[in-house]
């Protein structure tokens, strides 16, 4: 990549015909780029593009050596790249010859390292130990909320009651007669309760309540899916067991759920109690017998401790939400890097989100195993495009008006720099959603654009951490999974230090190579996977839980 000693733009691929500014650009900046020398067109906002020559109309634009755009309008040399300029373009694909062949990072520093983990008689490894609690269909989602009232503060794992305080002075100043300006110019003082007691189950980290609007009422693919998902989430190695409430007449069968746990794991020894409320009858017989045998599953599952493990037995999902025109020069990369490196420790790593691997496929394909499997890649990304298409929709359409506003404006633009997250190795599997990772490497799973989705499918597939960069800020987590918030740029690191972990922005800043980054993650991958640091999306709770309805989501 070549940027100025000002570091104030940047060619990320030398085919690139755009640089992207670092820094915000005012019309008449002096851009030297390879001995030529030009002034900006338009002001230029960093993380937005300008182009390094004169585009006709229905010139290609290239980023990260691939087609992702058209010129619609003349743009002159130093212009920036708009929405008004530039519509969404893509390089075809087809099957083409393997080309697995790659370098594969020095790991001499991480050989023999290791996590404390969670060992389970799969040979999987977990990095936290949840006891689950989860409905089969959406009519038992009340009764899962009043197990989590029962349960939770009564064996401690509360999470500390926020912003009671505030509310009390709230109530105080309208009792005071206070006028509707006044109480909205009111400073209220943050405060937080402490509501955690004294864990009964110490080698617990905690009961997850799951709740979802699926299992009935809608297409038999989409219960079934849900079956597979959930089967996902009891057979992962961060669960230690589980309790499933059935209404019994809903799509979503018990049958179905025991079926898709056996294809996960045909030695499935795990506790598992599930409660089928109209064999029960009252709702009390339903609520006591779920009690007694949550209380017994987590009596069995606080005898597991953590024990050293191999970072071979890492699984990383790989995400991206609220995406910036810095992911894919920083983060992103960061992350590919690290991938690279677990993958040559034996470890797997997840790519999903297929909708932002949109004119890359050619790559990507070329880089799988065998023909199978660039056969299914293929097939996936044109059925799943496809079938955006039929609902009035398609590929083109995915970048949100955040990824526009900072810089990506194409699904090609969004999809080039979302891809960098899978490193360089050889794909070794690509999965359908709701399957669950077999084979170590970089395997590929179907799912949507759509951040929340896309994590819960990551773990459903057996990921045990998820890194999840951003350039815009999200707070998203999962109930299982630790989730570890990547920044790419130092200012969203300063201003939103309660949901962020890590700052990528160093590479941008010129203070950090991708491979320094990606190490110093690492290391912080291993804190976390050993209980020793908490994520903020764990601190804080957030777990987000949404399954992919097929077809509507991009």
């Amino acid at each position: 990549m070549e940027k100025t000693s000002a570091h104030t733009y940047i060619q990320i691929h030398p085919a690139d015909n755009v640089l992207v500014a670092l820094t915000d650009l005012p019309a008449g900046t002096l851009i030297n780029f390879k001995g030529s020398v030009f002034p900006l067109m338009t002001t230029v906002a960093a993380k937005h593009k300008f182009s390094i020559s004169d585009l006709a109309i229905g010139d290609e634009v290239f980023m990260y050596g691939v087609l992702v755009g058209k010129a619609s309008e003349y743009i002159p040399r130093g212009a920036a790249l708009t929405v008004d300029n530039l519509v969404h373009a893509a390089q075809d694909f087809k099957l083409g010859e393997r080309k697995t062949a790659w370098t594969a990072p020095d790991v001499s520093a991480f050989k023999e390292r290791s996590f404390l983990g969670y060992h389970r008689a799969d040979g999987s490894v977990g990095t936290a130990n949840y006891w689950l609690v989860i409905p089969l269909v959406f009519c038992e989602n009340r009764n899962i909320s009043v197990l989590k009232e029962a349960l939770t503060e009564k064996l401690g794992f509360s999470k500390p009651r926020k912003y009671e305080l505030e509310v009390d002075s709230l109530v105080d100043l309208y009792k005071a007669g206070k006028s509707v300006e006044e109480i909205l110019q009111a400073d209220l003082k943050f405060s937080e309760k402490n509501s955690e007691g004294q864990k009964l189950f110490q080698n617990i980290d905690g009961i997850k309540f799951i709740n979802h609007e699926l299992g009935c009422g809608g297409t038999r693919m989409d219960s079934d899916a849900l079956c597979g998902l959930l089967a996902g989430y009891i057979t992962h190695p961060n669960v230690a067991g589980a309790t499933v409430l059935s209404l019994g007449c809903q799509h979503a069968q018990a049958s179905i759920l025991q079926a898709e746990i056996q294809k996960r794991d045909p030695h499935f020894s795990k506790p598992l109690y599930i409660l089928e409320q109209q064999a029960l009858g009252t709702e009390s017989k339903l609520l006591q017998e779920a009690l007694k045998q949550t209380f017994a599953g987590l009596i069995q599952s606080n005898k597991f401790v953590r024990q050293p493990a191999p970072l071979a037995k890492l699984n990383i999902g790989l995400e991206c939400g609220g995406s910036d025109g810095f992911s894919g020069i920083s983060a992103n990369p960061a992350l590919g890097y690290l991938s690279d490196i677990l993958v040559s420790l034996g470890g797997s790593v997840i790519l999903a989100e297929f909708p932002e691997l949109c004119g890359v496929e050619q790559e990507i394909s070329d880089r799988c195993v065998d023909v199978p499997t660039a056969e299914r890649f293929i097939h996936l990304m044109r059925s799943y495009n496809a079938l955006a298409e039929a609902s009035g929709s398609g590929f083109y359409a995915n970048p949100s008006p955040g990824n526009i506003k900072d810089g990506l404006i194409t699904d090609a633009i969004k999809s080039a720099g979302a891809a960098k997250k899978g490193g360089t190795s050889p794909v070794a599997a690509v999965l359908d959603y709701p399957e669950k990772v077999s084979k170590p490497g970089l395997n590929l799973l179907c799912t949507p654009g759509s951040d929340v989705e896309s994590t819960t499918a990551e773990v459903a597939a057996g990921a045990n951490i998820v890194l999840f960069t951003t350039g815009l800020g999200t707070p998203t987590g999962n109930p299982v999974a630790p989730v570890v918030k990547i920044s790419t740029n130092t200012a969203l690191y300063k201003r939103m230090p309660d949901i962020i972990d890590i700052n990528c922005g160093t590479i941008i800043d010129g203070e950090e190579t991708i491979q320094q980054s990606a190490e110093r993650i690492l290391d912080y991958v291993i804190l976390v996977a050993s209980g020793v640091v908490q994520p903020k999306a764990v601190q804080l709770g957030q777990d987000d839980f949404i399954p992919w309805k097929r077809g509507v989501s991009l």
